[in-house]
């Protein structure tokens, strides 16, 4: 039975970039994948710049389109907001062509891939760990799971749920040519079109994506469909050519059990790494590949090392910055008519600090609760 250094569940963002990261560092890895690549992925496919100035390697030929500037609106048009970078701020991806396009990077470096298999069982023994796929058997010192927010293989270590998951709706549409020169000059997000949650516009080679999520706890029953239909009227698209609809959920909270369990670590959705304020995703799932698979290495193999080491990558700066997404995001979500008073004074300053965030330049405010007060008194007096 042939023996791993380390087996990668999942050939999504977060497991290439644990991979490709694993693979630099001299390790023997594969990355087990239950899908055959390419496959179609539900996503809304914005990947802002923070995650792309820190791959490895060029993603040009994967990027549909790219945005230097994006609309921020909030009920329905009372209030836009525009910011403009000179690096684009959101590239476009089909996740199909992405997420190979990093495999491929991988495999370069001699990852192994093992895809239409699924992760049946884990078999935790002493020093290593016994997998069962769909058809074959093998052995791996160190696990990443990188198979997103319904993760089987963290299940299969002993997970329970305490991510707050939330549902999202995403439609890949042909419009008119009009409505597509329209829409396509720049990347949209209408905030409140759907209560504590926005709606996106993503314009693609094309086609558009356009989604709507809610993204904060709620006793309110939503309806996301109808949501949609209300967001199409607001976009001012009057007739759909084609449509594809995907459901989808986003963790957006960070686990509160722990990140490892045996010799599992877990990564991206796996974790409820995704940005709690935006619910983007694939920038912190790449980071938090990149920080498991280094932690794994530079561990020279030694578990109990790469537990702490891990712990320590993340609580240095994704962890803090994550927990303080939480608390902003119930503030910005749930407070609907204090955040426009704010916004009505203050947005553009505050489009500009979430562009820099997208951007890589800035995190979270620590005290952004003493600034809200202050703002808040300029604001009334």
């Amino acid at each position: 039975m042939r023996t791993y250094d380390l087996a990668i569940i999942g050939a999504g963002p977060s497991g290439a970039s644990a991979a490709f990261e694993a693979a630099k560092n001299g390790l023997n890895a594969i990355i087990i994948e239950k899908e055959v690549l390419p496959r179609y992925k539900t996503c809304g496919g914005g990947f802002v710049f923070r995650g792309r100035k820190n791959l490895p390697f060029d993603i040009s030929s994967a990027v549909e389109r790219e945005f230097f500037d994006v609309d921020i609106r909030f009920d329905a048009k009372k209030l836009a907001l525009n910011a403009k970078r000179e690096n684009p701020i959101i590239s476009m991806i089909m996740r199909d062509e992405f997420d190979y396009l990093m495999i491929k990077k991988a495999q370069e470096l001699g990852v192994d891939l093992l895809q239409g298999e699924k992760l049946l069982n884990l078999n935790f023994k002493d020093d290593r760990t016994e997998l069962t796929t769909t058809h074959h058997q093998f052995e791996a010192k160190f696990i990443i799971a990188a198979d997103g927010a319904l993760s089987s293989t963290a299940k299969l270590a002993g997970w329970e749920e305490t991510r707050m998951m939330c549902p999202a709706l995403e439609y890949e549409i042909k419009v008119t040519d009009k409505d597509f020169k329209r829409l396509s000059t720049s990347a949209r997000f209408d905030i409140d079109v759907v209560p504590f949650g926005y709606g996106w516009s993503f314009p693609k080679k094309n086609h558009l994506s356009v989604g709507v999520g809610n993204f904060t706890k709620s006793n309110k029953k939503i309806n996301l469909k109808e949501n949609y239909k209300a967001y199409l009227k607001i976009l001012g698209i009057t007739e759909v050519l084609e449509e594809k609809a995907h459901g989808f959920i986003i963790p957006i909270s960070p686990r509160k059990d722990g990140f490892v369990k045996h010799n599992v670590f877990l990564i991206g959705d796996a974790a409820g790494f995704a940005d709690p304020l935006t619910a983007e995703g694939i920038s912190n799932a790449i980071y938090s590949g990149k920080l498991a698979a280094k932690s794994i290495a530079e561990s020279k193999l030694d578990l109990e090392k790469a537990i702490q080491l891990y712990n320590q990558k993340l609580n240095k700066k994704l962890l803090p910055e994550l927990r303080l997404g939480v608390k902003l995001a119930g503030f910005f979500y749930e407070n609907r008519k204090l955040r426009n008073l704010l916004l009505k004074k203050h947005g553009q300053r505050a489009a500009e600090y979430m562009t820099d965030i997208f951007m890589g330049d800035r995190t979270y405010p620590h005290n952004f609760k003493e600034k809200v007060k202050q703002k808040l008194k300029i604001s009334l007096f």
